[in-house]
This record gives structure tokens, C-alpha cells and sequence, in this order.
């Protein structure tokens, strides 16, 4: 007897409905500024970070705000903390998607043919040979009933890690703007110093001409003209310190911004602009603003509620799961006998049904 058969599976997936968060709101966030962990999370979710690195244009003066925004693009740890904060917002929405069903389709083709020993009155040749080719099609349908608000502290987890994210991104950002307005400052201070160091050269380098110009007419001594000389000379000590200052401050804001060292940075001072005006609020109510804008905080407390969610979501793992699964598999077959005397045989058949599985969890696999 000889025996072959071919068996294919042409088609295996796995359709399962994954909510993401709404998209308008988050991109509504990125075009203003994202100042709430929530928003942040949901910027960043939907957002990518620009690739290309940013860089300074000698010629153009940069204000307090367009340094912050170009150290924020190069700044690598801006980018990890974005690619978690986007991490961890994904991961809301795979924990959304366990209310919604899976579907699971699978298609198989079979083709066999085989030969059999037959009496010779029925098969002249002893033998016959046997075609059955096989078309089955099966979608399974299964969707969670109820799990005992399993999912939900899934999802509050997932909901606290994604603003926890939020917040350290907040965060990152803020000291990356912190630290560009300290440099920022200290080059407008470098150069405030370099620009009386040039006056007081100016005045000095005045005052010993009209020292020695006396001293040729009689009306001065040499030691007034050796104290003028000695304040030019500290003037001079004092605009190259000065100068060599502003340098540093330049070259350690460059760093900062994550750009070449150069010393062709413009900034505008902002020289005219109006001073801030004198605090009106009442010490309570600054020190709450001052806690509200603390991202770190909220990290912490969002960190503390997603253990609190985990917690809750291993003791509610000790109860019952309900699942409903729907399977629809549909057969179409057929057989034909290659033999005159024997007729072809074909038939189908379909089956469907619904079935409802309660599992026990198995405490001694969970923490305690």
C-alpha cells in the first residue's frame, strides 16, 4: 500500500483590538505645552521625537526660550525619558485592549491520495486509488466576561506608570531648561562684566594720558603718573579676565545646548525688557504653586498609586474567570475513487458552538 498526503496551513492570525489614547488631545498638547503629567504622556505617546540635530546660526540672535528649545531636541536624556513616557503610554493602551474580544482565524487545505487493496470483482486491478482534498476554514471568537476587577487594576497600574512617565519627563525637561538658564545668565553676566572692563580700561588708559601730559607741564609728579599707570595695567589684567570669562560661559552654554563649542553664539539679553513685578501672592498659596509644579513629586505619587494597583490586582487574581469562546469551524471535503466501477463520494459538513470556561486561579503561583 502506498500512502501520501499533504497537509498546508495557509493561514494563522491573531486579531486583537489595542486602544491607544485619543490622538487629537495629544497632538493638541505637543502644538501648546504639554504642563500636566497627563498631557505629557499623551504627547508623547502620539509624538516622536525631531531626529535631526539641531544647530546655532552665528548670525542670528538667540533668545532665552530658542536656546532651551534647541538643548531639549539634543538633549539625549530628553529622548530616553520620551521614549519611556511613550512606553509606558503604549502600555495603557495594551491594557485597554483586554475589554475588547480576540479573533483568531486559521485555514487549512489538505489534499491526500492513497492506494488500498480492493477484491478484484469490484476493482479489476486489485487496488484502488483514493483522492480526499480538505478545505477547512475555523474563526474563534473569545472575549472575557468577567474577572473580578482583574483588568481594571491592570489598567490603574498602567494609567499610574504612564503619569509617572509623564511627570519624569516634565521633569527631565525642566532641569534641562534650568541648566541652559544658568549658563544663560552667567554669559549675560560674562558679557556685562567684559563691557565695564572695556570702560574702565577706556578711563584708566584717560586718566594716565592726563597724568603724563601734567607731568610734562609741571603740574603732576612721577608717582601720580606711576598710579595711573599701575590702574591702566590692572585695567588691561582685568579685561582679559573678564574676557576670558565670557569665553567659558560661551563655550560651557554651547555644551550645554549639545552643539559645537563654538564662540559665535549671539544671544539677546533682552536688555529693555520690563522687570518682573513684586510678589502679590500670599506665602501659602506660593508654596502650593511651588508643590504643584514639582513633576518629581508627582512621579512619586504616581509610582506609589501603580503599586497600589498591582497589589490590588494580585489578591483579585484568587477569583473565578469567566470567558465566553465562540468557535465556528466550517469542513468542506470531498473524496473521489479513481475507479470505473466505484462512484466519487463528496460531502461537507459544518459545526458551531459556544462554550463558557471558568478557571480557579492557582494561589501558590501567586506572591503573597
Amino acid at each position: 500500500m502506498c500512502f501520501r498526503s499533504r497537509h498546508i496551513l495557509v493561514l494563522l492570525w491573531l486579531v486583537g483590538v489595542i486602544v491607544a489614547l485619543p490622538v487629537e488631545n495629544g497632538l493638541a498638547q505637543c502644538a501648546a505645552i504639554a504642563s500636566t503629567p497627563a498631557a505629557a504622556s499623551e504627547c508623547a505617546a502620539h509624538e516622536l521625537p525631531d531626529e535631526r540635530i539641531a544647530t546655532i546660526d552665528p548670525k542670528h540672535p538667540y533668545s532665552l526660550a530658542e536656546l532651551i528649545d534647541i538643548a531639549e531636541r539634543n538633549n539625549p536624556r530628553t529622548r530616553i525619558v520620551w521614549e519611556q513616557a511613550k512606553q509606558k503610554a503604549k502600555q495603557l493602551g495594551i491594557e485597554r485592549s483586554s475589554y475588547f474580544p480576540v479573533l483568531a482565524a486559521v485555514a487549512t487545505f489538505g489534499d491526500q491520495r492513497f492506494i488500498a487493496p480492493f477484491p478484484k470483482p469490484l476493482a479489476p486491478l486489485g487496488y484502488t486509488v483514493n483522492e480526499a482534498r480538505l478545505v477547512q476554514p475555523e474563526i474563534t471568537l473569545e472575549y472575557v466576561l468577567f474577572d473580578f476587577g482583574k483588568r481594571e487594576a491592570r489598567i490603574d497600574a498602567a494609567k499610574a506608570g504612564a503619569l509617572a512617565a509623564g511627570a519624569i519627563f516634565i521633569q527631565a525637561n525642566q532641569e534641562v531648561a534650568f541648566a541652559v538658564a544658568s549658563d544663560y545668565y552667567k554669559l549675560v553676566t560674562a558679557q556685562e562684566r567684559l563691557q565695564a572692563a572695556q570702560e574702565t580700561l577706556k578711563t584708566a588708559q584717560t586718566t594716565q594720558d592726563a597724568a603724563e601730559d601734567r607731568l610734562q607741564n609741571g603740574r603732576a609728579t612721577l608717582p601720580d603718573v606711576l598710579n595711573a599707570r599701575a590702574e591702566t595695567a590692572q585695567a588691561v589684567f582685568d579685561l582679559e579676565s573678564a574676557d576670558g570669562d565670557e569665553k567659558i560661559a560661551r563655550v560651557t552654554l554651547a555644551e550645554e545646548l549639545g552643539v559645537e563649542p563654538s564662540l559665535n553664539i549671539v544671544i539677546d539679553a533682552q536688555k529693555n525688557a520690563p522687570l518682573p513685578e513684586s510678589l502679590s501672592l500670599p506665602i501659602d498659596e506660593l508654596i502650593e504653586r511651588a508643590m504643584a509644579d514639582r513633576p518629581d513629586l508627582a512621579a512619586q505619587i504616581a509610582e506609589i498609586r501603580a503599586a497600589d494597583a498591582d497589589d490590588d490586582h494580585i489578591h483579585r487574581l484568587r477569583g473565578l474567570l469567566g470567558h465566553c469562546q465562540d468557535i465556528r469551524p466550517r469542513a468542506i471535503g470531498q473524496l473521489r475513487v479513481r475507479e470505473d466501477q466505484l462512484g466519487g463520494v463528496q460531502s461537507s459538513k459544518h459545526s458551531s458552538g459556544l462554550r463558557l470556561r471558568f478557571s480557579m486561579e492557582d494561589v501558590h503561583t501567586l506572591p503573597l
